[in-house]
């Protein structure tokens, strides 16, 4: 059940939550500055479990936050990456690296601030910042996410395009399908679908294997930076950020951890979810980048799906469309689901009303009406004729520029004592994750200026 405003804040709320979430949560941690003989006694609980248990139980507790970064690897994720070993090899991978150190970083704060005050994180903008403020947030998070929906479904047209069914005889089922999951199932049952739809990813380090790439290469390039100081390289650098440190995915998995209702005792399983999820994503992109730069690398942009299936022909051989068709169809429907629910949690903690995907319409009107009005403006507008790479790799660079945004945010969040009592940013973690948002901004706002003096023909 989804916390409203009015309830009780971290303080109040712990004590009821570290009480609900110990059972389900074994090897969780204690709200802070709690102690005492129960925290002995679950600690030497832990203890006498073996080792290949509490991983089943770690693995068990898997949810938003392997849902929010695997919904990164969408349609738009997968085009981003394939464009990135296509135009430049190998080049772009230690790049991805810092990139995953921040989607760990950035995370792990956010599945904090969930878990730890019982609210998301629109909520905590508008309790912590002035409403204007909180209205540019929803407003950066509605313009990027406006474009992923669409982005979404035409990815799940483009999949079936690849088998050779038009994308008017899809896109209506698909978004019916989807709508369906998450009005009429429990958040327990969306989940797990949507953990199923994750399987498709597999696909991808097992093309990046046997597509044979030079090994040395890639290990070089993993850990000797390798860039290129031009405008091309920066924006698809901007568009990787855009599209594995995106604005909804941390949105939804704070909202997530709160639906699902973890507590502070369950903050450390939904840390293992968050930097699991983090990595496995990571794993994933970095695999898509290989394969593609091993099969079609030096090519430049990719102007089609067809063209970014070639990365898969290691595995499939004549079937690489239909295998890179499965794997577009399960991220574009993960996503598809995930970025419009994003913005129905935020807009709906914003203003205070109830919102779980466990309600019923007459419940929750705002969160599921917003959801139902996201996912038909997205497949009427994905039924129109657009360039699927362009519109992917496009939406990806709007992220990137709003996502020091909202990242801002949730440092600033992370960091307050008021917020987070002792569980708030300690100094180490607070120097990490500013360089991670200072990086990101400064990226963003070279892009953006050198952008603006392009349109007056100077750079």
């Amino acid at each position: 059940m989804t916390r409203v405003e009015g309830e009780p804040g971290p303080t109040e709320s712990s004590g009821a939550a570290a009480s609900s979430g110990a059972a389900a949560s074994p090897g969780s941690a204690a709200s802070p500055g709690s102690a005492g003989t129960s925290d002995a006694g679950s600690g030497a609980r832990r203890r006498r479990i073996p080792g290949g248990r509490r991983l089943l139980l770690a693995l068990a507790g898997l949810g938003p936050g392997l849902i929010a970064a695997n919904a990164g690897n969408d349609a738009a994720g997968i085009s981003t990456y394939a464009s990135a070993g296509s135009q430049y090899v190998y080049r772009t991978l230690f790049f991805m690296v810092l990139v995953t150190i921040a989607l760990v970083l950035v995370q792990e704060m956010a599945v904090r601030l969930g878990t730890f005050t019982g609210k998301g994180i629109a909520a905590l903008i508008r309790e912590q910042f002035s409403l204007r403020l909180t209205g540019l947030a929803l407003f950066c998070l509605l313009l990027a996410n406006t474009g992923l929906v669409v982005a979404e479904f035409a990815g799940i047209g483009a999949a079936f395009q690849l088998i050779g069914v038009d994308r008017f005889w899809v896109i209506p089922p698909a978004a019916i399908l989807i709508w369906a999951l998450v009005l009429f199932g429990s958040y327990r049952y969306a989940e797990r679908i949507l953990l199923v739809l994750s399987l498709a990813f597999f696909a991808y380090p097992v093309a990046a294997i046997l597509a044979q790439p030079d090994w040395s290469v890639v290990a070089t390039n993993l850990v000797v930076p390798n860039f290129l100081f031009t405008k091309e390289f920066l924006l698809l650098g901007v568009a990787l950020i855009g599209t594995t440190v995106s604005p909804y995915m941390q949105l939804y998995i704070a909202a997530g951890v709160v639906d699902r209702g973890a507590g502070p005792s369950g903050y450390r399983a939904a840390r293992f979810d968050a930097v699991a999820g983090a990595l496995f994503a990571c794993l994933i992109s970095i695999s898509i980048i290989i394969a593609t730069g091993a099969t079609i690398g030096g090519r430049g942009p990719l102007s089609s799906a067809a063209e970014a299936a070639e990365a898969l022909r290691p595995v499939a051989g004549s079937g690489a469309e239909i295998l890179f068709a499965v794997g577009l169809l399960g991220a574009s429907a993960l996503a598809g689901a995930v970025v419009p629910l994003s913005s129905s949690y935020a807009i709906s903690e914003a203003i205070g009303v109830e919102r779980s995907v466990s309600r019923r319409f007459r419940e929750a009107p705002l969160f599921l009406g917003l959801f139902t009005f996201q996912i038909a403006l997205g497949a009427a507008i994905a039924l129109t004729p657009v360039n699927l790479i362009g519109l992917l790799i496009g939406t990806q660079v709007l992220q990137g520029v709003l996502t020091p945004i909202i990242l801002t945010y949730i440092l600033i969040l992370a960091n307050r004592k008021e917020v987070l009592g002792d569980a708030a940013n300690k100094p180490l973690f607070r120097i990490a994750a500013t360089a991670v948002v200072v990086g990101i901004s400064l990226m963003s706002l070279f892009l953006l200026g050198t952008t603006i003096l392009g349109f007056f023909g100077i750079g």
